[in-house]
């Protein structure tokens, strides 16, 4: 199997559907095996429900189902581990960044790198809508200073677009070792790359923005401190060795 996309769900019950649909219709065209995960985040909606619905539609549909809530990072995590791919993708189930951008990691992927990431950050990247200014500097380029100061990471301008790409030994490698469920898990998981020795490569993407995202400005101060015990982890060597 060649790819593995991995959908975290929370409370997506009117979204999710369109989603799942347009995925598959790209994905039916494609010359390689693949396989759609969803997973619940312990949604209190039906989302649960409605997947497992269109898991007798829609081919290949596999639902991993919480009862509990995890956190994102914790879903995603969980995903990246149940998949089969030989490469996996993780995606908002918002559709921000349609599927058939996957085909820009291709080349990347065959040029040795073994995490390719979308990015709304650098030339070639589309944000339609643009985000508005005060999203811009608070969610973009504060967060963006902040954690360049406290985790690194100074050649990616872009961590948390929700649109990553791991090779399957990569995803094992880095997952395996992760720890955070929530919205600073993308921060991680480059992080882990990183030290692991794994070659990342940001790539532009097309982004629909999403008025009615549900990041709130108290996920930044949420992010804020998980940065902060992260980079304490990190020096304290509370992750295992490099590869």
């Amino acid at each position: 199997m060649k790819l593995s996309v991995i959908f975290p769900a929370y409370n997506e019950e009117n979204r999710i559907p369109k989603t799942l649909r347009l995925t598959s219709e790209y994905l039916r065209q494609q010359p390689y095996d693949y396989e759609i995960l969803v997973v619940n985040d312990g949604s209190k909606d039906r989302t649960a429900e409605v997947v497992r619905k269109l898991e007798t539609e829609i081919p290949n549909l596999r639902l991993i189902d919480n009862e509990k809530n995890k956190g994102k990072g914790g879903v995603v995590k969980q995903g990246m581990l149940a998949a089969r791919g030989e490469y996996r993708l993780f995606s908002d189930s918002d559709n921000s960044t349609s599927i058939e951008q996957v085909e820009k990691m291709w080349p990347f992927f065959e040029q040795g790198f073994e995490v390719v990431i979308g990015s709304r950050d650098i030339k070639g990247a589309v944000l339609n809508p643009p985000q508005p200014w005060i999203r811009k500097v608070i969610f973009g380029s504060s967060f963006k200073l902040i954690r360049k100061f406290i985790i690194g990471l100074w050649n990616l301008q872009d961590t948390q677009c929700g649109f990553k790409g791991f090779s399957a030994k990569a995803a094992e490698d880095i997952f395996s070792k992760a720890k955070i469920e929530g919205f600073v898990f993308d921060v991680e998981c480059l992080a882990l790359a990183k030290r692991l020795g794994y070659k990342i490569k940001e790539m532009p993407v097309i982004w629909v923005n999403d008025l009615e995202s549900k990041v709130k400005f108290k996920h930044i101060i949420k992010m804020f401190t998980g940065m902060i015990k992260l980079r304490k982890d990190l020096i304290l060597g509370k992750y295992a060795e490099r590869r």
